[in-house]
């Protein structure tokens, strides 16, 4: 076998990131820059990420666009830097650069396999510490790391004005809704719970997340099974409110489907698609009617907008970079002289069929030349960021992620917490590394039950 020196050097440099162990084998891999770094000096820029380029990276939507921050619902909900939910331990703070020999190249990749579950059961473990405040909304804000709008303890409200005894079910009869996700901290639900029914701590991150639930996206009401039908508030920047209430069916398509600006307008137009739906029958439009005036009846006297696209949501629609596999579209900071995005190069319909064609390869050989353009645009994100157009990662990585194919797993791992952390969106951050670890289709996505 050919001596190191001997192999050829991978056309893409320290930049690759296949993990093919025939391709490692076969070529030179100098390292990234990244992976010669002390990790103290990694965690040394976590815990000073407020002191690096406050005004390019920490900078949110608003104070760029203007607009309306977020209010305090309760005194004292401001968080200590102590306080806040023990981030999510990353799986792939060591990539392979370099290899010896084939078995070298196995056992690297046989050990990662083989760690991905203690590293999760270290996440579980640092779930169990987090604290559970008498204040729902700080309790919400220590487990799911975002706030909650005034909508959602309103929604709360109404459903329990339906139903006093069971609120999460009271759409249930007649509209198929249940209320989950941080509903279940108002419900009370994760008191006394330390293990879920599969053995594991609960980890909130993942509570009620489907497959295709970018971070931006937090579900708070569960359709059907068969289609996977879920509404959930959709936010650009963790630290602001959200921005829509949008509804996804997981097991049809990544489909980000806006409904509203808050939960009484988005549950009020999904009935208005029952009401006129082909098959619903009188009956049923009679029941559907009469749920449909309370909500009405409800949000008018709390003076929530019915509107299925509001004005702040138009507002939005300019800030919209690009839309994105899922539709609804990333927002990031981008200043008067047009620094903070640039588009990858290649339009939709291309990148689906240079995604397909790596998803569909037959051998390992064939995925590698079938990845070549795919990693081609990695290599221009690296060129992005060092020029601080940091909306061109996100983008490429939330196209991957919308394809949802296993295969670009690394691509994702590498491109979306990069870019989250770019953009100062640590909380994305943390989400992110959670999902892809745990990601899974279906409808079993409790971490209470």
């Amino acid at each position: 076998m050919a001596s190191k020196e001997e192999k050829p050097l991978c056309k893409f440099g320290a930049n690759c990131y296949r993990k093919n162990p025939q391709h490692i084998q076969n070529y030179r891999h100098p390292k990234r820059k990244h992976d010669s770094e002390d990790d103290q000096q990694k965690e040394t820029k976590k815990v000073k990420k407020t002191e690096v380029s406050p005004e390019k990276t920490h900078k949110t939507i608003t104070d760029f666009f203007g607009g309306k921050k977020k209010e305090k619902t309760d005194n004292g909900t401001a968080e200590r830097d102590s306080d806040k939910e023990p981030k999510a331990s990353s799986s792939n703070d060591s990539e392979e650069t370099d290899s010896h020999d084939t078995k070298d190249v196995a056992e690297s990749v046989e050990s990662k396999e083989e760690s991905v579950e203690s590293k999760e059961e270290s996440v579980e473990s640092d779930e169990e510490s987090l604290p559970s405040p008498d204040d729902v909304a700080e309790n919400i804000k220590r487990k799911f790391l975002v706030e909650m709008p005034e909508d959602f303890f309103e929604f709360w409200e109404f459903c329990c004005h339906l139903d006093k005894k069971k609120p999460r079910d009271a759409l249930h009869d007649v509209l198929g809704y249940q209320l989950v996700g941080p509903f279940d901290i108002l419900a009370g639900r994760h008191k006394g719970v330390r293990k879920n029914k599969h053995g594991r701590k609960p980890n909130y991150l993942l509570h009620w997340r489907y497959y295709y639930d970018p971070p931006e996206f937090m579900t708070v009401i569960k359709g059907d099974n068969k289609s996977q039908f879920h509404l959930g508030y959709l936010r650009d920047d963790p630290s602001e409110m959200p921005v829509m209430v949008a509804a996804n069916s997981a097991a049809e398509s990544c489909n980000i489907i806006p409904k509203g600006d808050n939960l009484f307008a988005a549950v009020k137009n999904c009935i208005d698609e029952q009401i006129k739906a082909k098959g619903t029958d009188g009956t049923k439009k009679k029941k559907l009617q009469d749920i449909q005036d309370e909500v009405i009846e409800w949000a008018k006297k709390k003076k929530y907008s019915l509107d299925l696209k509001s004005k702040g949501m138009k507002e939005r629609d300019k800030k919209v970079v690009c839309k994105t596999f899922h539709g609804a579209g990333i927002v990031v900071p981008v200043d008067d002289n047009e620094v903070g995005y640039r588009p990858v190069p290649e339009t939709t319909g291309d990148l689906k069929k240079m995604m397909k064609k790596v998803a569909e390869s037959k051998t390992d050989k064939e995925r590698d030349e079938n990845m070549d353009p795919i990693q081609e645009l990695i290599t221009l994100v690296q060129f992005a960021n060092d020029e601080c157009d940091y909306g061109e990662g996100l983008e490429l990585g939330m196209d991957l992620f919308c394809y949802g194919d296993k295969v670009f797993r690394s691509m994702m791992e590498h491109l979306l917490p990069l870019a989250y952390q770019l953009l100062g969106r640590i909380e994305y951050e943390q989400i992110i590394k959670a999902h892809l670890k745990s990601r899974q289709k279906g409808t079993d996505l409790s971490q209470l039950d």
